[in-house]
């Protein structure tokens, strides 16, 4: 028989971006604590009050950010924005947007498209290349 296991643990950072959550807003607790895998699970399918307050309004990690605001999070780095900000922030962006905030909105969404182009025509290349050739005898 092999010895009782370890619980494998992960930082605090790594269950935070795994929350979606940032980290300096958690309690202390969690911030100075491994976390295991099980403890993880628990707090995805019975979030304490503290996660479920982060969660509505933040501050929210800089990924999170630039998904709500529609951008990408060198677009934030660009515009100097800081690493967090709440829903309120957030809110206050969107209901009057910046002038660097429209420019990278429609940056973001060229690259999108662009992307989506790339994958099309990726498709049709590999369609094509799977298309049995044609007998001309």
């Amino acid at each position: 028989m092999s010895p009782d296991k370890k619980p494998q643990t992960m930082k605090p950072l790594t269950a935070a971006n795994k929350l979606g959550i940032y980290l300096p807003a958690a309690p202390e607790d969690f911030r100075n604590t491994p976390i295991s895998r099980a403890d993880l699970e628990d707090l995805r399918t019975n979030p304490p009050e503290w996660l479920t307050e982060l969660r509505r309004t933040g501050p929210f990690p800089r990924d999170v950010v630039a998904r709500k605001l529609g951008v990408s999070n060198t677009g934030l780095a660009r515009a100097d924005v800081s690493d967090s900000l709440t829903t309120e922030e957030i809110a206050t962006l969107l209901a009057d947007p910046p002038e660097w905030l429209i420019r990278e909105r429609e940056s973001y969404a060229a690259v999108l498209k662009d992307n989506e182009r790339i994958k099309e025509q990726q498709a049709e290349r590999r369609a094509a290349s799977n298309r049995p050739a044609k007998n001309y005898r």
